[in-house]
Order: structure tokens, then C-alpha cells, then sequence
């Protein structure tokens, strides 16, 4: 049995994940820091939903809260198309160190649970971060358990939000309705 800090993006992106380790014996600590998602309701919508689900399971959640619209903006104003390398950096980062200062065996994040992310890249970087810090990355695919992820948030009843986190991607995933309305 290891100790895991997971980095989770929400609830419904962990609770697959988290049933998968937590059967193999892994104890699982959550730890929320996602200054990348907006709007602020957002945010605390999300958040809230794994407050839920933590307090349900009973498993630690670690939070690094704070609402980060300026300082990401900041980071990914000038290249918005490579917003999702900072992105994946500061909350990668953000994990490793806190797993490494927490004296946890190895640290992971739900951002490898989405289809929609760039898998190889969060592989690279928490990769990176395991060197810097000095802590495992614990990896697994768990891309394989979406489709059960997707009924256990709906049997919980979870919010589930529609985009990945930012105002970029709410963006994109309502574009052809933004430019409809604007016709």
C-alpha cells in the first residue's frame, strides 16, 4: 500500500480513478488547486462537488484553494493556443511539491483520466516534476475507465461541468452557439 497525493481537476474526473486504487489498497488524498477554472462560479462549483465526495468515501482532501483568474490569464494571455502547457505545469508542479513536503510515497492527477487532454504531455511533465521533486509519479491510464467514471458521477449525483476548466475552453466548447446567436 502507497500513500498518493492526486491532483484533481473535480469529482467526476477521480471517483473511477479513486475506486481503482482505492481497491488495491492505495490511500488516496485529493488535493485541489485548479486556478485555471472560471469563471469564479465555476470554480466554487467544482470544488464543492469533491468537498462532497470526499466527506462521502471519508478520504483526506488537501486544499492549495484560491482563485487564480489573474495569475492564469497572466501566464496564457499571449499564447492562447499553449495555455494548456502552463496549465498542466503549475498544477502538476503544484502536486509534486506538496507530495514531497507531505512525505507521500507518490503523486498522480486525474488530468489523466480525460480523453480530451494531451496525455503525453501531462506524462512528460509530472515525469519532470518526479525528478524535480524527488517524489513517484504514480501512473496509470485511467482514460480506460471514462465510460465508468461517467455513470458512478451520474449514479452520485455529481455536477458535471461541461468544459475543461478555463474561459478558453468554455470558449471553444460553445463556439458555433456563440457565433449562431451572433448572426
Amino acid at each position: 500500500m502507497s500513500n498518493i497525493l492526486v491532483h484533481t481537476c473535480c469529482a467526476p474526473c477521480l471517483i473511477a480513478p479513486y475506486k481503482k486504487l482505492h481497491e488495491a489498497g492505495h490511500n488516496v488524498t485529493a488535493f485541489w488547486y485548479n486556478p485555471n477554472i472560471h469563471p469564479l462560479h465555476e470554480y466554487q462549483k467544482r470544488r464543492d462537488t469533491l468537498r462532497e465526495f470526499s466527506a462521502t468515501e471519508g478520504f483526506e482532501l488537501v486544499e492549495a484553494d484560491g482563485y487564480g483568474l489573474r495569475e492564469f490569464l497572466y501566464h496564457t494571455i499571449e499564447d492562447i493556443e499553449s495555455r494548456c502547457n502552463y496549465c498542466y505545469l503549475s498544477r502538476i508542479e503544484a502536486v509534486a511539491k506538496a507530495a514531497f513536503e507531505g512525505g507521500y510515497d507518490a503523486f498522480s492527477t486525474t488530468l489523466l483520466y480525460s480523453k480530451y487532454q494531451k496525455h503525453e504531455l501531462i506524462i512528460q511533465i509530472a515525469r519532470e516534476m518526479s525528478q524535480k521533486y524527488q517524489v513517484e509519479f504514480f501512473y496509470d491510464d485511467w482514460r480506460l475507465l471514462w465510460k465508468e467514471g461517467i455513470k458512478l458521477s451520474k449514479a452520485a449525483g455529481m455536477y458535471r461541468q461541461q468544459y475543461c476548466g478555463c474561459i478558453f475552453s468554455e470558449e471553444e466548447r460553445y463556439r458555433e452557439r456563440i457565433q449562431r446567436d451572433q448572426s
